[in-house]
């Protein structure tokens, strides 16, 4: 049975997607709260509750316009710049920081993981669910999901020959350590991946967007010093096996559109609202 966070998200997502389906419209209050079978008022404070702002405020973090503006601002600071700028050290929000990927050995990944011992646990998140799995080098798998036996027949397919065990290690709590603002980030968090050295540099490279900001598939390619390859770069953004831990949810169309999602698009404009909402609240 679900929990009540997850629950809630769930309730939350509905309405989200029709604020994004709507937004040319601006609906109220009390439209979006009838799409969810909530007074306006319950609505309210369940969406306050969840985003730490309102849902009209919310609905301007979603705006085109306003990821026009984060697109342009090329100067972004560095992750210690950012932090001390508003006041995050130490804390969840600048986890980046604080992750490392070790790729999988050419054998551990011809392999198809069959020396591998992968731990797996299912945790709500402010998101719905996820299903984490690590070896002994390191997380290897976050994903979103809404059945936990779909869940697992995804990551066997990923580690057809692993032996996998059912078990919340030290390096789970501390991957779900980044959805707590008030918890600290994940000290020296290892991610054991297996991608194309391709691939790995896209994901570091994500790693590397701060909190609450947005980024294009073009600006990846030239991090990675390939400007023309926004397509493969896009394809390796979409094979992302570590769901928000590696932030792909932050790249979005030049145009401002937020594009597409391995894990739904509305699950993908609640993140990068909820973001930009925690942002906002630690500024001011």
């Amino acid at each position: 049975m679900s929990s009540e966070l997850n629950f809630n998200y769930q309730r939350i997502a509905q309405a989200i997607l029709y604020i994004r389906d709507h937004f040319r419209q601006q609906p109220d209050l009390e439209t979006i709260a009838a799409q969810v079978h909530l007074s306006p008022f319950h609505f309210q404070r369940l969406f306050k509750e969840w985003a730490g702002v309102s849902p009209k405020k919310f609905m301007q973090y979603l705006s085109v316009e306003y990821a026009k503006r984060l697109l342009s601002k090329d100067d972004h600071p560095t992750l210690f710049d950012t932090a001390h700028h508003t006041g995050l050290s130490g804390t969840g929000r600048l986890h980046d920081l604080f992750v490392t990927i070790e790729a999988m050995t050419p054998g551990e990944f011809k392999n198809q993981g069959a020396s591998l011992n992968i731990n797996y646990s299912v945790a709500d998140t402010p998101f719905g669910q996820v299903l984490m799995a690590s070896t002994d080098k390191g997380l290897c798998h976050i994903a979103f999901i809404e059945d936990v036996l779909e869940g697992l027949q995804v990551l066997q397919l990923r580690f057809p020959k692993a032996f996998l065990s059912e078990k919340r290690d030290s390096i789970h709590e501390q991957a779900l350590s980044i959805f707590d603002l008030t918890g600290q980030a994940p000290s020296n968090l290892k991610l054991h991946l297996q991608g194309t050295d391709f691939q790995l540099k896209v994901w570091e490279a994500l790693l590397k967007v701060p909190f609450a900001k947005l980024a294009t598939y073009k600006s990846i390619a030239a991090k990675i010093s390939q400007p023309s390859a926004s397509r493969a770069v896009g394809t390796a953004i979409g094979a992302n096996p570590v769901a928000y831990l590696i932030p792909c949810h932050r790249v979005i169309q030049a145009s401002g559109v937020i594009g597409g999602y391995m894990w739904g698009p509305t699950r993908k404009a609640a993140i990068i609202g909820w973001e930009a909402a925690q942002h906002s609240r630690i500024e001011d």
